[in-house]
């Protein structure tokens, strides 16, 4: 008997493990079947999943963090099953900003991917405080912002106004002037571009490679009271990955998620994101960017939630080593690989922890 998993998701490539395993039929290899949700808002999302609207998630990796630590709503407590995706987030700017960038001399086609130069004529053409749009408080495009910008000279967030902004609606914030900048998830950095509302300055790969970017979030009482059907999720999202990481699949992934019920743009959209060629600005700039996103499974890494658990507990005043613990808790390693060793042939792959910056150190130190 297949069991039906209603699962939520927002609109961004990074969803596409989950829209590809229902649409190849790798959840019902599994016995379920995945019943896909979109949402509106990362903050919907987090309370379908806490008041048991649905299963499971697509979250931001720092989400069930948060919600260990007490932070951004009161609902149940959260858990990472599994890494969806690593890195498809750019930094993108206004035309206005992008304007003082190029008048002081900055090209964005020869300095995209070089984290320190891009930060640099950043800060340097910043008029005040620079008002950046992120999806969500709680997020690795807001800790990729605060840790690069600080290790660049700008103290962050003390100089910099965070502000959240849905992905959809990112691209029209940018038009409106409300924003100088902001980080996100694809499309919704390329839409800003074909929109004429702003232009591409950095991948987030170029901060910190193979960053986890998304992982499948659940409850955490129904992860202990009942991992079968959870196993059987991973299992199918796995498979997911596996085939997104073939190139001869990038046509077929991109016709999938750019239908209506999905991700809704066009599929020349899609395929920037996945192919790493990107569109930088309305003049035609463009640059290819190996791995940009990345969908092939990796072991989760406690050490990526206790150094999202650190930045937080620094930022607002908490008792960092309780924090870190109460985080490690969050990320489910063995549901993970209890579910992946029913694969024949199966063997894990770690997920890079690594944070070169232009050859210097640029570490997010996991002990302070």
């Amino acid at each position: 008997m297949t069991t039906k998993l209603p699962v939520a998701f927002l609109p961004l490539i990074d969803a596409a493990p989950l829209i590809v395993a229902v649409e190849l039929g790798f959840d019902r290899d599994e016995g379920i079947a995945l019943d896909l949700r979109r949402a509106h808002s990362w903050s919907s999302l987090r309370d379908m999943v806490s008041f048991g609207q649905v299963t499971a998630a697509q979250m931001l990796s720092p989400m069930p963090v948060a919600t260990a630590l007490g932070l951004g709503g009161t609902g149940a407590a959260l858990a990472s099953i599994a890494v969806l995706s690593t890195n498809g987030e750019v930094i993108g700017v206004s035309n206005a900003m992008a304007q003082r960038i190029r008048d002081a001399g900055y090209s964005f086609g020869a300095g995209f991917g070089d984290a320190r130069a891009a930060g640099q004529a950043l800060i340097a053409a910043a008029d005040g405080p620079l008002r950046i749009g992120v999806p969500f408080p709680f997020s690795m495009h807001a800790e990729l912002l605060y840790h690069w910008l600080t290790a660049l000279g700008l103290p962050a967030p003390a100089a910099v106004n965070i502000r959240t902004v849905p992905p959809p609606l990112m691209a029209g914030a940018l038009a409106a002037g409300e924003l100088d900048a902001f980080c996100v998830g694809e499309p919704w950095g390329s839409m800003a571009v074909e929109t004429g509302a702003g232009a591409l300055l950095l991948p987030g790969s170029a901060i910190w490679p193979g960053v986890p970017e998304k992982v499948l979030g659940v409850r955490a009482d129904l992860a202990d009271a009942n991992p079968e059907p959870l196993h059987a999720m991973i299992r199918a999202l796995w498979r997911a990955g596996e085939w997104l990481s073939d190139p001869q699949s990038r046509t077929t992934a991109c016709a999938f998620l750019s239908r209506h019920d999905y991700v809704d743009v066009p599929a020349e959209m899609i395929d920037r994101a996945l192919s790493g060629h990107l569109t930088l600005t309305s003049r035609g700039d463009s640059r290819i960017v190996p791995d940009f996103v990345g969908f092939a499974q990796g072991t989760p890494k406690p050490e990526h939630a206790a150094w999202i658990a650190g930045r937080l507990a620094a930022r607002l005043g908490l008792d960092r080593a309780t924090a870190r613990k109460a985080a490690i808790a969050t990320w489910r390693t063995d549901l993970h690989g209890t579910a992946l060793q029913a694969i024949p042939g199966y063997s894990p792959r770690p997920i890079a922890m690594d944070h070169s910056f232009d050859g210097q150190e640029f570490s997010p130190a996991l002990q302070e």
